[in-house]
């Protein structure tokens, strides 16, 4: 087994917490970071988890969990941690996962989950849109497609998900939230393999040769795997085609960092806006 046996690897650091006095990691945690690279497996297929399993009707369960050691992983250790979907059943998903120190293989193991009824927990067959995601995902394909388009086309969508992230997570007027700029403004909003929307954003005129970007929100669950990034791109390369060789937008100083590394540049002071703390920021489109 190697680290490029797996598209899905989970980065994370070994805590003082999870080492005994010998300072290795306790044989236990290895279930424990499983159990958490799992979630970012999800989130890496642009999946809710939980409003997707209830959609479905049923959720996962673990029946069987194996683990052969092979070296200790110790305090403050970089590591890393693959799983892949390496078998599908009628009911049933083999996860084989491996936990890596840089080319270095301490553990691997196998979980076996089973796709279940909640209310009685008795096995159902895998539905066929999960089981050809989870197919999609192993085979390299994308997880998200990002549609640019009008308010008519894209309204429903958008202003569920700005609902969510800005009236109901950061207690945004809703006054504030909706103005007239929706109606002639270019939408990308990103969609799942099922369908689902799970992030978007809007282009205006700014000046002339500079589009602005803004009302940029992902769902909560799948920030930080890129949906963001994508959307942005999208909406970069919309403000490109129509001419605008600049983009500009007012980020919330908590999100400064990811536009920055997108090649954003900071302008001006620091303002608030919806009693948020923001700062305005540039980037070309070449």
């Amino acid at each position: 087994m190697t680290r490029q046996d797996f598209r899905f690897l989970h980065r994370l650091r070994v805590r003082w917490c999870e080492v005994d006095m010998q300072k290795i990691v306790f044989n236990s945690h290895y279930l424990m970071y499983f159990d958490t690279a799992i979630a970012d497996y999800w989130r890496a297929m642009a999946m809710e988890y939980e409003p997707t399993m209830a959609q479905f009707g049923g959720d996962l369960y673990v029946k069987k969990s194996t683990l052969e050691y092979h070296a200790s992983a110790r305090y403050d250790d970089s590591l890393e941690i693959g799983l892949k979907c390496s078998r599908l059943g009628n009911s049933s998903m083999l996860f084989t996962a491996g936990v890596f120190r840089g080319n270095d293989v301490l553990v691997t193991g196998e979980l076996l989950y089973v796709f279940a009824d909640p209310k009685t927990q008795t096995s159902k067959p895998i539905p066929s849109a999960l089981r050809e995601w989870l197919q999609a995902y192993e085979a390299g394909e994308k997880m998200i497609q990002v549609r640019c388009g009008s308010w008519s086309e894209l309204g429903n969508d958008a202003s569920r998900l700005r609902t969510d992230v800005f009236v109901q997570e950061q207690k945004v007027p809703k006054e504030m939230e909706w103005d007239e700029a929706d109606a002639s403004a270019t939408h990308a909003v990103a969609y799942n393999r099922l369908g689902q929307a799970v992030a978007t954003g809007r282009l205006l005129p700014h000046a002339p040769g500079v589009g602005r970007i803004g009302r940029m929100a992902a769902a909560r669950v799948l920030r930080g795997s890129g949906l963001g990034k994508a959307v942005l791109r999208a909406l970069m390369a919309a403000a490109r085609e129509r001419g605008e060789p600049e983009v500009m937008l007012h980020a919330q100083r908590s999100a400064e960092g990811f536009y920055a590394g997108l090649g954003f540049t900071a302008r001006g002071e620091p303002f608030e806006e919806a009693g948020i703390a923001h700062i305005e920021m540039t980037a070309a489109t070449t």
